[in-house]
């Protein structure tokens, strides 16, 4: 894939429109519902949250596809990947905490899941940065929800 070399202002007009869509007041509940109460400790959690019927369900989809969206438009040359990741990095909370059952999730939910996400994670020097972060983040978030 063919990354852009240098953000100019279409970059711009686009993370500012990525700005935008986070604000509306679904994905605003939607990002909110999944930051806040979706912390898997299991591959079981994980695809609790993929049935129709779970609580966070239509927040999931929400977040997930959204970022997988905003993370293609990067990995595919859209956007400058780096400039992009700089104000949209959240959706790498959400990919830390799928991360460790990705492969698992990849078998019984989507072949082609997070692959964006995953992408900017591993691609990218912000993406590295912000992933290895967010995983530190949930590593502590899981050791202090243990009894």
């Amino acid at each position: 894939m063919s990354a852009k070399e240098f953000p100019d202002h279409h970059d711009a007009e686009l993370v500012l429109k990525l700005y935008e869509l986070r604000r509306e007041d679904v994905m605003r509940a939607s990002r909110s519902m999944i930051v806040t109460k979706f912390l898997p400790t299991s591959f079981e959690d994980v695809l609790a949250v993929t049935k129709s019927e779970h609580p966070l369900n239509a927040a999931f989809r929400q977040c997930s596809t959204f970022w997988e969206m905003t993370y293609a438009m990067a990995r595919h040359g859209v956007m400058h990947a780096d400039f992009m990741l700089e104000s949209n990095g959240e959706g790498l909370l959400l990919y830390s905490r799928i991360e460790p059952w990705l492969a698992e999730y990849r078998e019984h939910v989507s072949p082609l899941g997070f692959r964006n996400a995953e992408w900017v994670a591993t691609e990218t020097a912000y993406g590295r940065l912000i992933a290895e972060r967010f995983r530190k983040r949930m590593q502590t978030m899981l050791a202090s929800a243990r009894p």
